[in-house]
């Protein structure tokens, strides 16, 4: 209020305040309903040993997250006054914040799918080790995307630029590497971090569609067929 929103009535105030009370409310719910169930469970003895420690595991990332969620807030409230610019939580908690909650919902889809799906006995062919290695790959470059992403919504990069391909009329912007130490730009200049979003977003799309022209060569499960047809739906949608 004091560096930006002068003029912001009470009514509006409540709207902001009511989004994160919310969320939070939200947050502890799925906690709730992660760790209650899973505690019922282990109590009754309908999980195995190895399945105990998954258990384990994705509810200590659940209180990870909230701890990771209060840590990012707290980056956006404390006093700068040596600083003139807009207040907003560090681009790197929320990051981290982002990259815990895909971690978390990954693992737990990944543990659920298991015990849901029996898993497929197939022949393990050159073509098909090659596969999941570029499954994982792909994997690893779309979980970059979304981190770059944050760092785009942290530093509020989109609204330096809003034409595409090109960067207003460069494909290379002039102030891409503005900053120094060079490093810095990666993850502080608002400039190059939507740059590297666009290219890290190309790439993931390229990756997947070669992900899927490749699968075709391959004999697959019909799930599995789905499953990629699925992700090179997505990846376009989004």
């Amino acid at each position: 209020f004091n560096s930006l929103n002068h003029d912001m009535t009470l009514a509006e105030f409540k709207f902001i305040w009511y989004m994160e009370y919310s969320h939070r409310m939200w947050g502890r719910v799925v906690g709730l309903a992660y760790i209650l169930p899973a505690a019922y469970f282990w109590r009754r003895g309908w999980l195995s040993r190895p399945l105990k420690g998954c258990v384990l595991a994705l509810c200590g990332l659940v209180c990870f997250q909230g701890l990771l969620g209060w840590y990012m807030v707290k980056s956006g409230l404390e006093e700068k006054p040596d600083s003139y610019d807009i207040p907003r939580v560090s681009q790197y908690r929320l990051a981290a914040h982002l990259g815990s909650a895909l971690v978390l919902y990954s693992a737990s889809l990944w543990t659920g799918l298991s015990l849901l799906l029996p898993r497929h006995k197939l022949p393990e062919t050159h073509q098909l080790l090659r596969l999941r290695q570029y499954a994982h790959g792909t994997t690893a470059l779309i979980f970059l995307t979304a981190l770059s992403g944050a760092f785009v919504a942290g530093l509020d990069a989109g609204l330096v630029y809003n034409s595409f391909p090109k960067m207003g009329e460069r494909w290379i912007p002039d102030d891409l590497l503005a900053f120094s130490p060079v490093l810095r730009n990666i993850f502080e200049n608002p400039t190059t971090v939507q740059f590297d979003h666009r290219i890290l977003g190309i790439a993931s799309v390229t990756a997947v569609t070669a992900l899927y022209l490749f699968s075709r060569k391959i004999p697959l499960p019909r799930r599995t067929r789905m499953a990629v047809t699925s992700l090179l739906a997505v990846a376009c949608v989004q």
